[in-house]
């Protein structure tokens, strides 16, 4: 029996400005899906001020940390662990450039070029690196259970 190709993991949001849309958000879903990302667990969240500074703490004192803050603060958003090989890179991909006016002109394929409004309110986040997508999803999910992940990779392998 051939052995499945390890998969990562990744952390998704799908931020406030799309969460106020449930018609999105189940499209959305529908691109994950179709996408063949696995969602390992789920979470509808609204932050305070305090957890959205903590999360976004590596950016304080640059000039869009306040601006970035109040717009996660400004109404329920989700956070979902993907998995997939190459789960960052494609969930990433997916989503498009951060700025969705170039995501239209440039990767009008994208999830940020179809639901993003600014750079600020650009609809998602996804992980950059493997081991921000662990910090990232111990941050949301500190209940996830990296070692029996880890055990299961390893087991299908």
């Amino acid at each position: 029996m051939p052995s499945r190709p390890l998969t990562q993991l990744t952390l998704a949001l799908l931020k406030p400005d799309l969460a106020a849309n449930s018609a999105h958000v189940g499209k959305v879903f529908a691109h994950i899906q179709q996408n063949e990302f696995k969602v390992l667990a789920h979470k509808h969240l609204l932050w305070s001020k305090s957890q959205a500074e903590a999360f976004y703490g590596e950016h304080r004192g640059k000039f869009f940390f306040e601006r970035l803050c109040g717009y996660m603060t400004s109404g329920h958003f989700y956070a979902l662990i993907l998995e997939k090989p190459n789960a960052i890179t494609d969930w990433r991909a997916l989503i498009g450039p951060t700025h969705p006016p170039r995501a239209r002109i440039n990767a009008p394929d994208t999830l940020r070029s179809l639901y993003g409004m600014t750079d600020t309110r650009n609809s998602f986040h996804g992980s950059d690196a493997a081991e921000t997508a662990k910090n990232e999803i111990q941050f949301f999910f500190p209940e996830f259970d990296w070692e029996k992940w880890n055990q299961d990779q390893q087991r299908s392998t």
